[in-house]
């Protein structure tokens, strides 16, 4: 029989997740389970449950990697995982978590529920960030979860941004910046900025202009198969900085260019059940679906 192994991936200052993630481990230790942790946590849980295999994450492979935290530890988890195809499942013990959709009160079942391998996985599309120089030549690169955004690099001053399409350009903008997002993140920044919510098995880019100085600065809806390039054209005053779900980021030089396409590989998300994405919004939006206006009078 083939050793199962299962990735712990927790936040580093939350005690809570902490010790969720030691209630998740022992019990699986029992059933004969070995473990990856972040390598920034393999002292530490090593240290609370001295009698499991716990190595650090490297670029080995797992069968199913939870996740306690929020939102952003599942963007950080997804950096090792998506390279590899394992399926994330989050338990929230942040804000909304839209990633993290289990509550601590789940962490009971999950032991039964990962060994029996009770568990659907969808498959969410993702991006993918090149920056060129002056020259057309790579200089970074990066796949991107949520959301990517070219961003001003100067608090004082707007940056100037040619968006084009498919090849086609599409508008200069004076702006604070351009977000081009997945469905995924259309709940995160995207939303944060004035775009549609995009039900996640929607095969679509979005993208947003930021605080754009312009008559036309709506967001627009993508085909998935759509390149976006933003140019920060040679005459602009300042340059920007390309930012990638709030994790990496890069600066662009005037005369530099970003390149935004669908990238091949996909995240996978591990559920419990196939609760509708609508109750999952109502849910963590707390949106009033009898309406603000329905009051009782006293």
């Amino acid at each position: 029989m083939n050793q199962r192994t299962v990735a712990v991936l927790v936040h580093p200052e939350r005690e809570e997740a902490s010790v969720k993630a030691v209630q998740f481990m022992e019990a699986l230790n029992e059933m004969g389970f070995d473990f990856l942790v972040f390598d920034s946590d393999l002292a530490r849980l090593s240290a609370l449950v001295p009698d499991a295999l716990i190595t650090g994450l490297d670029h080995l492979p797992a069968e199913i990697a939870l996740v306690f935290g929020g939102d952003g530890t599942v963007l950080r988890a997804c950096e090792w995982a998506l390279p590899l195809g394992v399926p994330l499942l989050g338990v929230n013990l942040g804000h909304v978590g839209f990633l993290a959709e289990l509550e601590p009160s789940d962490v009971a079942q999950l032991p039964a529920v990962v060994a029996g391998r009770c568990y659907d996985v969808e498959e969410r599309t993702t991006l993918k960030v090149e920056v060129r120089d002056r020259d057309g030549n790579l200089t970074w690169t990066s796949p991107v979860i949520n959301e990517a955004s070219l961003e001003k690099g100067a608090r004082e001053r707007m940056i100037s941004v040619l968006v084009s399409v498919d090849d086609r350009p599409l508008s200069r903008w004076g702006c604070d910046g351009v977000l081009v997002s997945t469905p995924t993140g259309s709940t995160a920044y995207g939303f944060s900025a004035g775009g549609p919510i995009i039900w996640p098995e929607v095969e679509a880019m979005l993208m947003v202009p930021l605080a754009a100085h312009a008559l036309f600065n709506r967001p627009m809806v993508l085909s998935p198969s759509s390149t976006v390039t933003l140019d920060v054209p040679e005459d602009s005053v300042v340059g920007g900085i390309v930012w990638c779900d709030g994790r990496r980021s890069h600066e662009v030089a005037p005369g530099e260019s970003v390149t935004i396409t669908s990238n091949p590989q996909r995240v996978r998300i591990a559920r419990l059940s196939e609760q509708p994405f609508t109750n999952r919004l109502v849910k963590k939006f707390a949106l009033p679906i009898d309406g603000w206006r329905k009051r009782r009078d006293n």
